[in-house]
């Protein structure tokens, strides 16, 4: 099983939109996938399932218990401010530690509206993932313009992506 974490709490992201297209790849690569989307989370999460309240929140635990059901795991993050959304780091905080997403593969796909794909994004969390013990697949997909990229069916106008997409897909089912 292959988790995809949708790395913003957007409600109707574009991170969602491209985790549905990439569960769609996977299904044709013949590989089972779910979708944790931070969009499910409640709003006061970071005062009810961290630090003196880990454990409480039953959402927040539902959640993190689809990633713990995972050995590898998809990460799609928007740039925010030149990073990932804070929502994506308070979540992997209140994850157990040193569990939580220790000794997992996870492939990384960035997207922004701009010219870089989410590249600093996708560097930060690199950083804090590797810090934690998970594996980072060198196939990181940048999906730069993806107003321009994403259509209205939740698939992707541009051949590079789907190539790169796919690529990575196939690299991280080879883990």
């Amino acid at each position: 099983m292959i988790t995809l974490l949708v790395g913003t709490n957007r409600p109707n992201s574009r991170a969602r939109r491209v985790a549905t297209y990439y569960t769609s790849l996977l299904t044709t690569l013949g590989a089972e996938s779910q979708i944790v989307d931070l969009a499910e989370l409640p709003a006061d999460f970071t005062s009810s399932a961290l630090y003196d309240n880990a454990g409480t929140n039953p959402v927040f635990n539902k959640l993190a218990s689809l990633l713990d059901a995972s050995d590898k795991l998809v990460i799609i993050t928007p740039e925010y401010n030149a990073s990932f959304p804070g929502v994506l780091k308070s979540f992997i905080d209140g994850l157990p530690y040193p569990g939580g997403i220790r000794g997992k593969k996870a492939a990384l796909i960035g997207l922004s509206s701009g010219s870089q794909g989410g590249l600093l994004a996708m560097t930060h969390l690199t950083d804090i993932l590797m810090y934690l013990g998970t594996t980072v697949l060198p196939q990181r997909v940048r999906l730069p313009f993806i107003d321009h990229d994403l259509n209205a069916e939740d698939g992707l106008n541009h051949d590079l992506s789907q190539l790169l997409l796919r690529e990575q897909a196939e690299a991280l089912l080879a883990l």
